[in-house]
């Protein structure tokens, strides 16, 4: 596949500006890898999830909070299908989606191709690299998309997270007021 029109479908439509250009920070795409992005309901991600041809996302309450709610699902790599399956796990508070991860084993390709989709659409990000892991980062709008991978003798495994920050501190600060945070009643 072409590696630009890759990079379309990897990021469903998400846009980067021209060259030269520094667009407005309201104007910046926001974080997604696959069409999928934090801070999303748990309807459209799994709709998503469906488009990529993925499993039925399976959710579960959290015994830590009834609000919470665990939801796993597995999807394939639009431009590999013949990759093995890639893992999505996901945590959702009051049904939008917080935290995000998508995970698994990938060929050196892909990866490649991966991370230039991700290059292409949000900027360049410096690797930092810690013993055979690697990593890089994207952050705007309070949101956070980490790309990180191991290489081992058996092969490459790659994960995508996907943060919403202000989801999250809406959660931290409601279990702070219960008393949550420190087993409090």
């Amino acid at each position: 596949m072409h590696r630009l029109g890759l990079a379309a479908l990897l990021l469903a439509g998400v846009v980067a500006p021209a060259a030269g250009q520094s667009p407005p920070v309201a104007a910046l795409p926001p974080l997604t890898f696959f069409g999928l992005r934090a801070g999303s309901t748990l309807s459209a991600t799994a709709n998503q999830i469906r488009l990529l041809g993925g499993s039925e996302l399976a959710c579960r309450p959290a015994r830590s909070d009834p609000k919470v709610r665990d939801c796993r699902a597995g999807i394939r790599d639009p431009s590999q299908q013949a990759a093995p399956t890639l893992d999505v796990w996901l945590s959702a508070i009051d049904s939008l989606v917080a935290v995000m991860t998508v995970a698994g084993p990938v060929a050196e390709e892909q990866l490649v191709l991966w991370r230039e989709a991700l290059e292409s659409a949000f900027g360049l990000a410096p690797t930092d690299t810690a013993g055979p892991q690697s990593m890089l980062q994207w952050v705007r709008h309070r949101q956070m998309l980490r790309l990180t991978w191991r290489v081992g003798v058996s092969g490459t495994v790659a994960s995508v997270s996907l943060v919403d920050g202000p989801i999250l501190d809406g959660w931290g600060r409601r279990r702070s007021d219960r008393g949550d945070e420190k087993g409090l009643p």
